[in-house]
């Protein structure tokens, strides 16, 4: 079964089901449980030695205010769980951090009750993003926008890229970390090297493939059957 849902909670009560009835998944429940909360797989990936932005959770207004201070400004808050750049904000003072969490607090999601604080990276207006279907990295892109957020569904550009060994195989270590599959690892050129901000378990690629010219969608229905086949 190849899970496509952009939905994480109905991704994950779905691929756990047809786990307990013993039909393979892409990806596997793990996997997507992983990488679809940006809290487990930063913890996934400092465990494996991948280089990230700095990184701080905090569980209540008063220690993201802390944390805030420690990762030092400007910063990024974003919700562990989320996609395409929603409900993520560039805090540049302590003012606007006030603000923005009283915000988060009232509106009483649980979600919005966790605190994801991370450096702000002032890279080039772009990022980069490696497609990895398996032990292959079929494709990758850079992503170009005014914006701070590159994401592609932002308006983002997209241009092919022949990613350098170092890329290549930094975006294999982080998909490797965090269980493998059909994953976009998506990387940020820091003034310190390259660090990975995030690992895609449901990536979209129609921009990628328009981009690079590469069937991504043949590679990965070639990757389910010979997970079906195992």
């Amino acid at each position: 079964m190849l899970n496509r849902s952009v939905s994480h909670s109905r991704s994950l009560y779905a691929l756990r089901f047809f786990e307990h009835y013993g039909v393979p998944t892409v990806n596997a429940y793990d996997v997507v449980e992983v990488c679809g909360d940006k809290v487990l797989a930063s913890l996934r990936l400092s465990e494996a030695g991948i280089p990230t932005p700095k990184t701080v959770v905090a569980l209540t207004p008063e220690a993201a205010l802390k944390a805030l201070d420690e990762v030092g400004y400007p910063a990024v808050l974003k919700p562990p769980v989320g996609s395409w750049g929603r409900l993520m904000a560039k805090v540049d003072d302590p003012e606007e951090a006030e603000q923005i969490i009283e915000h988060k607090s009232a509106l009483g999601s649980p979600m919005h009750s966790i605190f994801y604080v991370q450096e702000y990276v002032p890279k080039p207006q772009r990022d980069l993003r490696a497609f990895v279907v398996g032990d292959e990295l079929v494709a990758a892109m850079y992503r170009y926008s005014d914006d701070w957020r590159t994401n592609a569904s932002r308006g983002g550009i997209a241009e092919a890229l022949t990613p350098t060994p170092e890329m290549a195989e930094l975006a294999m270590r982080a998909a490797s970390a965090v269980g493998g599959g059909v994953l976009a690892v998506d990387l940020m050129e820091s003034p310190n090297g390259l660090v990975v901000h995030e690992v895609n378990p449901t990536p979209e690629f129609k921009a990628l493939a328009a981009a690079t010219g590469v069937d991504v969608a043949g590679k990965i229905v070639d990757y389910v059957a010979e997970v079906a086949r195992r």
